[in-house]
């Protein structure tokens, strides 16, 4: 943690030997001095909580990927009271375990520890929540697991209740509790400036690309209405036409269902897929999966230098083909007329996304198909304007991609430097008892 903060004056051997060193006046205790587990059930009118490795115990509905309440009968699901403990004990090794800051119900799945009256005496609830998620329990973990399935474990809850807490005095704690409060947040609200630095990026590089894409580099060029809605106004010497009368378009294709049947694979032909082009970028150069000449037989060949887009799954990603390849249903080709260049075209078609998914109805992700794709309207400059086109967007777009490069970076930095403070205090790594809260 670099000068900034003091070591205690003291240390002595903890007594437990993954804990090693610890400041000469803490103490260890149980898990099951502090904490029982309990079952309360019954209780269905109460929000649903879940306990997530990143953010702790909250309410279910505050994460956008599970907003809806289980089908099934909640009467088993337990009630979780603030200040206890929860955990999913298949997942504790991942730090699925946290201090419960409310009130609602958890899956069965779920153990539910209570706190004893005592642990109020010795211990402060939300240090604890710091101690429990640090990487060294959550290696004891999964020290005190059974393996049962490939990457599931399970926590043994009697091994769980001997593993020792290590605590300094209650006042120590909670001082120890706000300076991590207060220089977490400081570390989280520059996180959030970064990821809101990505999202503006990715704003503007959308906006950027549909800007030249449909107005052209030329602020005084002549300009006439599209009759497009996406297009708006384009300048009155660009071509309007279908993609469809721009480019050849394929239809990828995979004749054998279930798809992943190991006997259409391992072969010398080259198969893409949606995850392919979500990984490539602007060229795919490598694959991961071949198919052999029984499943040639049954899919789509691109030739090299084909346009492909995701039409399932990653809707909308693009990437230039390097070689001929086969590609399933999920996945169509683009193969341009000699006056549009495919690199324009790649660009056309990430400006269009909007409306290409305005012509797929909501019901399923995967009815982009040739035919609507087809009837999308696109505007086209003359060949050579397309290329100045190009090289000011890939010129720009590759300044925005360094920049956030550069904030991603800065986020694994500050989220690393976020463990470290942690992990130091709670450990006795460094001394802050005298810390207090800056004014202002």
């Amino acid at each position: 943690m670099g000068n900034k903060y003091q070591a205690y004056p003291e240390y002595k051997d903890s007594g437990v030997e993954w804990l090693g060193q610890a400041p000469a006046h803490w103490k260890t205790i149980p898990v099951g001095r502090l904490f029982r587990r309990i079952k309360r059930a019954e209780h269905t009118d109460k929000e649903l909580l879940s306990v997530y490795r990143d953010y702790g115990v909250i309410p279910t509905s505050s994460r956008d990927d599970n907003s809806n309440k289980p089908s099934e009968d909640l009467s088993p699901y337990q009630l979780v009271e603030p200040n206890d403990l929860v955990m999913n004990k298949m997942k504790a090794w991942q730090g699925s375990i946290a201090i419960s800051e409310y009130e609602g119900i958890v899956s069965p799945a779920y153990f539910v520890y209570q706190p004893v009256p005592k642990l109020f005496d010795v211990a402060y609830p939300k240090y604890i929540h710091y101690l429990l998620r640090h990487p060294i329990y959550i290696a004891q973990y999964l020290r005190q697991s059974k393996g049962i399935r490939v990457n599931q474990w399970d926590l043994d809850p009697d091994e769980f209740q001997r593993i020792e807490l290590l605590l300094p005095e209650k006042n120590e704690q909670i001082n120890i509790f706000r300076f991590l409060d207060h220089e977490t947040a400081k570390i989280d609200t520059l996180i959030e400036k970064q990821q809101q630095l990505i999202k503006l990026l990715k704003e503007k590089r959308q906006a950027v690309i549909s800007h030249a894409v449909t107005k052209g580099l030329n602020p005084n060029a002549k300009m006439r209405d599209s009759g497009v809605e996406w297009l708006g106004e384009v300048p009155e010497h660009w071509a309007l036409k279908n993609y469809r009368y721009a480019t050849k378009i394929y239809r990828g294709k995979f004749g054998h269902r279930p798809r992943n049947d190991p006997a259409f694979y391992d072969g010398n032909y080259p198969f893409i897929q949606t995850g392919d082009i979500a990984r490539a970028g602007k060229k795919i150069t490598t694959y991961s999966q071949t198919l052999n000449e029984k499943g040639v037989s049954v899919s789509q060949k691109f030739p090299a230098g084909t346009l492909v887009m995701a039409i399932a799954a990653n809707i909308g990603d693009t990437a230039m083909l390097n070689f001929e390849a086969y590609a399933p249903d999920s996945v169509v080709g683009f193969k341009p007329n000699h006056d549009v260049d495919l690199e324009f075209l790649r660009y056309s078609l990430l400006a269009a996304l909007p409306a290409l998914e305005q012509t797929s109805t909501q019901s399923t992700q995967a009815n982009l198909n040739i035919d609507r794709i087809g009837t999308v309207k696109a505007s086209f400059p003359p060949l050579e304007e397309q290329r100045v086109i190009i090289n000011k967007l890939d010129n720009l777009l590759e300044r925005y991609a360094d920049i956030e490069l550069k904030a991603v970076r800065a986020i694994e930095l500050l989220q690393e430097r976020r463990t470290a403070l942690i992990s130091a205090a709670v450990t006795g790594k460094i001394d802050v008892r005298n810390w207090q809260a800056p004014n202002g």
